[in-house]
């Protein structure tokens, strides 16, 4: 029977460190679809739609 030792190399590696961070929406402060690098207003799904629904209406 061939073992390996497990060094334990990988078990440091924090895995949300590799997961791209999103930037806030500035109504709700829930995430939204856009990387932090984004300049600009973000909003999350629900606040995009809603705001579209808005200004769609707006006449």
């Amino acid at each position: 029977m061939d073992r390996r030792v497990d060094d334990g190399v990988n078990e440091s590696v924090d895995e949300s460190a590799c997961e791209p961070r999103f930037a806030e929406c500035v109504l709700c402060r829930k995430p939204t679809e856009y990387p932090e690098s984004v300049k600009g207003i973000t909003l999350c799904p629900v606040c995009e739609w809603q705001e579209a629904q808005r200004t769609a209406c707006s006449g």
